[in-house]
């Protein structure tokens, strides 16, 4: 049962996850994709202890190496990696091209920087040319088509603005040599701010979540979320929000984590009771959720440090409460949800001892604890990352089923480079829109557009910046989702109505990161929907209740950001903390449909209204909002068991402590 569960887990990542779908079939040209693999982790690794390079020839390392590896392991048409018995000829002088484009950076890097002052030559033009044009479609096979027409929609803005006739968007046009060049050879295009952050800190941090799952520490967490959770009302859900949130911290892929935890938990779900639907969307919005969840969020919160100009510790302090609300909203709807249905724990016999989970492999805590520490007490997150790795791999060597042997370490090594893959053509693209927002002036443009649009009203701005967000998500990666909406829409919010910086890049995030549940194109719920045979759009409309936190505290911390930590004094801090919980608590009610009994329409409507008030910090609609909830739970407490029962039926009664 187990084996057929791992095909159908890889058979679905592979179908909603397009990093997922690289040949396994190369033959000898398995040993240069290793020896590339295990090279760039290991340049990662020295470069970070010792120091990295001038950031240009770092970025060219560091995009050539990968592009080398995408095209060697990457087919160029869907389906072929299930057919190629090795790398077509073509492939392959694809990959030393891309290899010997970008790393032309490193060889004539004075030259280059010469020909900045003297004009390019046409052989500057014609690396140019083929450095985009293998960068886009190297993204296009590891992360889709959707990206990529985006950044070719911006290059042709770039060229042929002067004949928009719309004055807001138009611009005087530049050449294409001069475009081409200025994205391969400056620092705002490809080789700008996400891929220098993504060489220097996110391949690491990615690493990383590479050495605990093949250290079994990843496991620990699942054990550890099962041990703590797993006999309370609906334990199983509760247990799947708990491993996911904490196998999300280090994974950084929505689709990924549902595929790796859904697999073991939906089933599990399904069994004790939950809905096919609801046991998929429980799954995909927890995973979902990782990447908000500190101390690692994800690749894109690294770049919003370098936009913000702020220490990484300063990002991860700020997302601790929306990360808290976001969980709790799921946590409480799985419990509301197995109240409803009559779904209690598992039993004691059939769940990890807490206590000797701790005292057997507590210690497989310690390269967690290593990051949170070292980021916290000021050491930059490339050494903290270090730090955690050693910490990991120094852990895994305590017992003989966890230690790496040689051929398990190279192993790993090459692992750490395919799992960036996705993530380098990913900001290297977003690296292009971004260049050309910059060499354009389209991000002043675009921001005059909101404002125009919204006619100055905050709300209206906060709610088209949140369409585009979730548009932009539905074929853009969150990195790469973030870059964009961070360069074009976050400036206007910022320098038209005066909010925090941070505030506002973390709204544009987090909308950028619920795209994976929300329907119509939810790719984490789909996934979440293929493992348990469910309906996949009634699984993106569950997880959106689930994860309806993501669509509120965002609103809520953007005016008000004493949630961020930003201007805080204790008693209003923890007054808002407190009332922020309970109003989640009345919100995931209304979402479920379930109090303390089922409730009806206009109670649901109320709960939802008195929630939405104790969310937002202020004593009167605080006030307002726990007399509504309280008045609901007086009226379902009087109320008789005459519908509470509702959705009930023997198959869903399970027995446990």
């Amino acid at each position: 049962m187990k084996d057929v569960q791992q095909v159908d887990a890889q058979e679905i990542l592979e179908k909603f996850d397009k990093e997922n779908q690289f040949r396994t079939k190369i033959g000898r040209w398995k040993w240069v994709v290793t020896f590339l693999g295990v090279y760039l982790t290991i340049f990662h690794l020295y470069t970070g202890f010792f120091g990295t390079l001038q950031t240009q020839k770092q970025g060219a390392i560091h995009l050539g190496t990968a592009l080398g590896i995408i095209f060697l392991l990457f087919p160029a048409k869907s389906g072929q990696h299930k057919t190629q018995k090795t790398v077509p000829w073509y492939d392959v002088v694809l990959a030393f091209t891309a290899m010997y484009v970008t790393y032309h950076k490193v060889f004539f890097f004075d030259s280059i920087l010469q020909s900045r002052i003297s004009g390019y030559s046409t052989v500057d033009m014609i690396i140019s040319i083929l450095g985009i044009l293998l960068v886009l479609e190297a993204t296009r096979r590891t992360v889709g088509i959707p990206i990529v027409i985006v950044a070719s929609i911006t290059i042709l803005y770039a060229v042929f603005g002067k004949y928009i006739p719309t004055t807001i968007l138009s611009h005087p046009g530049w050449a294409f040599d001069r475009v081409t060049t200025n994205l391969w050879f400056q620092e705002s295009g490809v080789f700008g701010t996400p891929i220098q952050i993504s060489a220097k800190f996110i391949f690491l941090f990615l690493f990383f979540g590479v050495i605990l799952v093949h250290t079994k520490i990843g496991q620990f967490f699942n054990d550890l979320a099962f041990a703590l959770t797993g006999r309370y009302t609906g334990g199983t859900a509760k247990a799947a929000v708990a491993a996911s949130a904490l196998q999300g911290m280090v994974s950084g892929s929505s689709v990924g984590n549902t595929v790796a935890s859904g697999s073991f938990t939906i089933p599990m779900m399904k069994k004790s009771g939950f809905k096919p639907e609801f046991a998929a969307a429980t799954e995909a919005s927890a995973s979902t959720g990782g990447q908000i969840m500190p101390p690692l969020m994800g690749a894109a919160a690294f770049i919003m440090m370098e936009y913000l100009g702020v220490p990484f510790s300063t990002i991860m302090l700020t997302a601790a409460i929306p990360a808290v609300l976001y969980f709790t909203g799921i946590f409480i709807g799985t419990h509301f949800e197995a109240k409803r249905l009559g779904i209690v724990g598992l039993p004691k016999s059939e769940l990890p001892s807490f206590r000797k989970l701790i005292i057997k492999n507590g210690y497989m805590l310690i390269p967690l604890v290593v990051i949170i520490a070292t980021i916290l007490v000021g050491f930059t997150p490339q050494r903290a990352a270090l730090l955690g790795i050693f910490s990991a791999y120094g852990v895994s060597l305590i017992r003989k089923d966890t230690r790496l042997n040689v051929r398990q370490t190279l192993e790993v090594l090459e692992q750490g480079a395919r799992v960036a893959l996705p993530v380098i053509a990913a900001v290297a693209t977003a690296g292009i829109i971004a260049g050309v927002v910059s060499i354009t002036g389209l991000g002043a443009k675009f921001a005059s557009g909101i404002i125009a649009l919204s006619g100055g009203i905050l709300p209206l701005a906060l709610g088209f910046t949140m369409i585009a967000c979730l548009v932009l998500g539905m074929g853009l990666p969150t990195t790469a989702n973030y870059v964009v909406t961070a360069t074009v829409a976050a400036p206007a919010l910022i320098n038209t109505f005066g909010l925090e910086a941070i505030a506002v890049h973390m709204f544009v995030f987090y909308f950028g990161i619920v795209a994976d549940i929300t329907p119509p194109v939810c790719l984490a719920a789909y996934a979440g929907a293929g493992i348990a045979r469910a309906n996949p759009f009634k699984t993106g409309v569950i997880a959106v209740k689930l994860a309806i936190a993501a669509f509120v505290i965002p609103y809520i911390f953007v005016t008000n950001p004493i949630l961020l930590l930003v201007d805080v004094t204790p008693l209003p801090f923890i007054s808002a903390v407190a009332t922020a919980l309970l109003g989640m608590t009345a919100v995931s009610s209304a979402m479920i449909g379930f109090f303390l009994k089922n409730s009806k329409i206009w109670e649901r409507v109320l709960l939802f209204a008195g929630g939405i008030m104790m969310l937002d910090p202020g004593w009167i609609t605080n006030i307002i909002g726990f007399v509504i909830m309280g008045a609901i739970w007086f009226i379902q407490k009087q109320r008789k068991d005459d519908d509470d029962s509702l959705g009930k039926t023997p198959s869903m009664q399970v027995q446990g402590s």
